[in-house]
């Protein structure tokens, strides 16, 4: 992951220091074109609210229990109030100071002591268990995460992460980042965006411990989709294809200790909280219907 994570971080260095060039010598299109919407503090803010009135209408008048699959506590509740608002103040965790990211991580504890999906999470991700749904399935988009492979994204001064998700379509998940030209910010929202798209798809697996969802990595995808404002989708892409080898059969190598794969900490209807292994560090995640930029 991470060194997928390095391969598409100096790519989009290299297209958006073009895009930063051109916006720096004043080139500006006749055709001005509002930006797309882009994952900030203030969106997290407002599906922050948008949770407290979910979450606060939980009268059987409001709620109908039998549509969700997950039991519901009113204290896991309250600290998934406590944590998206932590999410919207610090950026995610990339503005995120010492002791916030320690008030995180102890609600994180918190909230494994309600974890509806203590084991299962596995379930269909495999895709091939005879029709049964997998749990995990759906777009997540990142809220908060301590990784340091992601939050040193944030460290460019040329391009600066936008929304992150991760979209799990069993035996698929794949990992979307957008970046946007770090200088961008500093024009009025009217000036002609840009913004390029990250993926990197993996194959997902099952693990003899529960609730632990090995990967193997199959591509890296960079794509532009918006150039100054233009629609670059029709550009073709920048891609990787890795060997399809399963890491069961490498030689030496056991399956089931192979450092690939992410721990399933909390899941329910609208929240998903993973520990990834290898470089380590917690990712929050909140269901989103889709992932368009």
């Amino acid at each position: 992951w991470t060194t997928c994570i390095d391969m598409t971080k100096y790519l989009t260095l290299l297209y958006l220091s073009l895009c930063s060039s051109e916006m720096a010598f004043g080139f500006v299109p006749t055709t001005f074109k509002q930006p797309s919407a882009r994952l900030t503090t203030a969106n997290i803010q407002e599906r922050s609210t948008a949770a407290q009135i979910v979450l606060h209408s939980s009268a059987p008048s409001d709620v109908d229990e039998s549509s969700s699959d997950f039991p519901s506590y009113p204290e896991a509740d309250a600290l998934k109030l406590k944590l998206l608002r932590l999410c919207a103040s610090y950026d995610r965790g990339f503005g995120a100071s010492p002791s916030a990211r320690n008030e995180v991580n102890d609600i994180v504890d918190q909230l494994k002591l309600f974890n509806p999906t203590p084991a299962g999470a596995e379930k269909g991700i495999e895709g091939n268990d005879g029709g049964t749904s997998s749990p995990l399935e759906g777009i997540w988009q990142m809220v908060w995460t301590t990784a340091l492979d992601v939050l040193n994204l944030g460290a460019s001064p040329v391009a600066s992460p936008g929304a992150i998700y991760q979209v799990i379509e069993p035996p698929i998940a794949t990992n979307i980042i957008d970046f946007i030209p770090r200088a961008q910010s500093l024009f009025p929202e009217t000036f002609p965006s840009s913004l390029v798209r990250a993926e990197v798809k993996t194959r997902t697996s099952k693990r003899a411990e529960t609730n632990r969802i090995g990967l193997d990595f199959e591509s890296v995808k960079l794509a532009p989709v918006e150039i100054l404002g233009f629609d670059a989708k029709t550009l073709p892409p920048f891609s990787i294809n890795f060997p399809k080898i399963k890491i069961s059969d490498l030689p030496g190598v056991d399956p089931e200790t192979a450092p690939e794969f992410f721990d399933v900490v909390y899941l329910d209807d609208d929240m998903l909280i993973i520990q990834q292994n290898m470089p380590g560090g917690y990712f929050v995640s909140i269901k989103v219907p889709d992932c368009d930029p």
